[in-house]
């Protein structure tokens, strides 16, 4: 297997998915805060797989490492764990696919989610917190010879998130830059070898929360990093640790990973509800933060593609970080 995803076999995970997975919409942002604070010529442009199937881009990875078991694995079923996003994604094609999906959530974990994933037919079991998951998923598959579909790692999964950015290419050529939120790295790292081996000119960054900057650590580290601690608002970037395949496409392919505060997640969801009317969970929203943040002056006046990952939140949830950054909006 390729220390990364090659184009050629990006564009057969693209062939073998079509028609399994939605491809997803690009749409210009050109009002609000993006016509208020960025040169006139700038143009950004957002791929919006919070549309996908399942409300976020996992389906793509799962999908793409479940269709590869035979029929003796998927008779054992599989495992896997996830503050949500991932966990749905693997339910949902666990129930495509004829399989059984046993997902190990976190106590915390948006309800609205809990409840998608009993909907696709999955087992839930619900954890103290992402480590402990980690380690009740890795018995599980043990114990019970399930086949464990990672959140993030490998090559499967990143020939699956690298479709997004082949669409993202093919939908707007010519791209100065690519922004990407990163948990683990998965989405990231597939995002970023398909838009650069299409155009080496084009920038990717990544985008961390302050209080899990895994991948940061371990970019400047030279190595795989765990944190000790998480703490976000963006769960769904709330991965503990890098690990070697990620890491290894991340280092390769990504310019810089940037990080965002929480209240700039809050603030860039209230824009994009504002602006552009779209219901985001604060994952989906640090492409933006970082585009009116840390990356304003070196974007500004650019051609620029910012994912627009995932939207599965609960109503409760989104309206108090809706509230908090509209409050924070308001005081800028």
């Amino acid at each position: 297997m390729s220390a990364f995803p090659e184009l050629s076999t990006i564009h057969e995970t693209a062939t073998r998915l079509h028609g399994k997975v939605l491809q997803t919409p690009v749409w210009q942002w050109q009002t609000g805060i993006v016509a208020e604070q960025l040169l006139p010529q700038t143009e950004v442009w957002l791929k919006l797989e919070m549309l996908q199937k399942t409300g976020t881009f996992k389906l793509r990875g799962a999908l793409n490492c479940i269709e590869v078991l035979d029929a003796e694995a998927k008779s054992r079923g599989v495992v896997a764990v996830s503050a949500g996003n991932h966990a749905i994604a693997v339910a949902y094609a666990s129930a495509v696919a004829g399989t059984h999906a046993k997902v190990v959530m976190l106590e915390k974990s948006s309800p609205a989610r809990i409840a998608a994933c009993k909907a696709s037919g999955a087992e839930i079991l619900l954890a103290p917190d992402i480590h402990q998951a980690f380690a009740w998923a890795k018995q599980i598959a043990e114990d019970e010879s399930r086949t464990m579909i990672h959140p993030f790692e490998g090559p499967l999964t990143a020939l699956g998130t690298a479709t997004v950015g082949l669409e993202l290419m093919q939908q707007v050529p010519q791209l100065d830059a690519v922004l990407v939120p990163i948990g683990g790295g998965g989405l990231c790292a597939g995002i970023a070898a398909a838009v650069k081996q299409i155009n080496p000119a084009c920038a990717v960054y990544g985008i961390e929360p302050e209080g899990a900057n895994s991948m940061s650590r371990s970019l400047q580290a030279g190595q795989p990093e765990k944190l000790e601690s998480v703490s976000t608002v963006a769960d769904s970037l709330g991965a503990p640790f890098a690990l070697p395949y990620s890491f290894g496409v991340c280092q390769r392919f990504v310019d810089e990973v940037v990080t965002v505060s929480d209240d700039e997640l809050c603030r860039a969801m209230y824009y994009l509800f504002r602006d552009m009317k779209l219901v985001t969970e604060p994952a989906t929203a640090a492409s933006t933060a970082a585009l009116l943040g840390p990356l304003k002056t070196r974007l500004n006046g650019k051609k620029v593609g910012l994912i627009v990952c995932g939207a599965n939140i609960d109503a409760g949830r989104y309206s108090e970080l809706l509230a908090r950054g509209q409050t924070l909006a308001e005081k800028s």
